[in-house]
């Protein structure tokens, strides 16, 4: 596929988004075009169709898989669904990072998905980091309005250069606007885009009370309708960009309607249970320059536990990556 070809798909998928943010039109990804394993061996299986991926976690080893090509802004999104039971301990990961490429200075932009102990739920964390900025942590967590182990659910990131939302099941949850005051803290580099399943037994659960019970084992997560979509580019390029075209693009992609500013609203009222912002043990003194506080939300998150943070395994962010000079082929719904 040429660039103009290459490049114009890229632009109608945005121009979509723009207009009703259509997702169930976007073009899918075949595993074998788009990723590669990262780890795990026998632990990754791709199903017949091509498109559906198995992830997982025994006594041996997680897994999880990669991106064949890098990435400066994009859409990103998969449907996923968790091991059921028991799950304390299990962290299932779907992020972009660049942590094989600069490793003191890494970006990263995070849903990780945090089991538990039976009878209560799985939670969502997601968090970003620009520039190795790992000991400002911008964490938020949450609990959904289903179960995540009964069916398939879409989460999704779309990185813009000013903005960073995350969605799911077509909701935006989060959105982290670009602030002078951030600085390098905000993603700024290209990334590739990561899935894992790994032991967090240090902290996921509990802040680490409850761990991996491989009694339980083997646990399995599974990924299909993967859709990566984004600015793909050559990191050995000093100065790597996109188009202007792709770049307003996706800016507009960004913006959030009335509507769905509102089901954001919603979502975090009900469902949010911790936020960085509010965290005044870890930033004592004074909080994050972006942070704009609501007391009502202050007073119902303090309702929570304390939160126990862990990052992710420094091994899973070391791949080998085929050509980053193209955008993955692509087949239409």
């Amino acid at each position: 596929m040429g660039f103009l070809t290459r490049f114009l798909v890229f632009l109608s998928l945005f121009t979509g988004l723009v207009s009703g943010f259509a997702l169930q039109k976007l073009p899918l990804i075949q595993f074998d075009e788009g990723y590669t394993q990262l780890f795990g061996d026998q632990n990754l299986f791709v199903h017949r169709d091509g498109k559906s991926v198995r992830l997982t976690l025994d006594e041996r080893t997680g897994s999880g898989f990669v991106s064949n090509d890098i990435y400066l802004h994009g859409f990103f999104s998969s449907f996923i669904k968790l091991p059921a039971d028991y799950s304390a301990g299990v962290v299932i990961a779907f992020y972009l990072s660049n942590g094989d490429l600069y490793e003191k200075n890494h970006d990263e932009i995070d849903f990780e998905f945090l089991g538990n102990i039976r009878g209560k739920e799985w939670r969502i964390q997601t968090n970003i980091y620009g520039n190795g900025s790992t000991h400002l942590g911008r964490e938020e967590r949450y609990n959904l309005w289903f179960d995540p182990t009964e069916e398939f659910h879409q989460y999704s990131i779309l990185w813009s250069l000013s903005h960073i939302i995350f969605y799911v099941d077509n909701v935006p949850i989060r959105e982290v606007k670009r602030t002078a005051s951030m600085g390098g803290d905000f993603p700024a580099k290209p990334m590739s885009l990561y899935a894992t399943i790994w032991d967090g037994s240090k902290w996921a659960t509990d802040g680490g009370k409850y761990g991996v019970n491989y009694k339980y084992a083997p646990y399995v997560t599974q990924f299909t309708d993967l859709i990566l979509h984004g600015c793909a580019v050559d990191p050995t390029e000093k100065f790597p960009s996109c188009e202007d075209e792709a770049v307003e693009s996706l800016r507009l992609a960004s913006e959030i309607t009335s509507s769905q500013r509102k089901q954001m609203e919603n979502f975090r009222r009900k469902h949010m249970t911790y936020s960085y912002c509010y965290d005044h043990m870890r930033y004592k003194v004074v909080l994050l320059s972006e942070c704009v506080l609501n007391p009502a939300e202050a007073k119902r998150l303090r309702v929570y536990d304390p939160v126990t943070f862990g990052g992710i395994p420094r091994g899973h962010r070391r791949g080998k990556h085929r050509s980053r000079s193209r955008l993955a082929r692509t087949e239409s719904i």
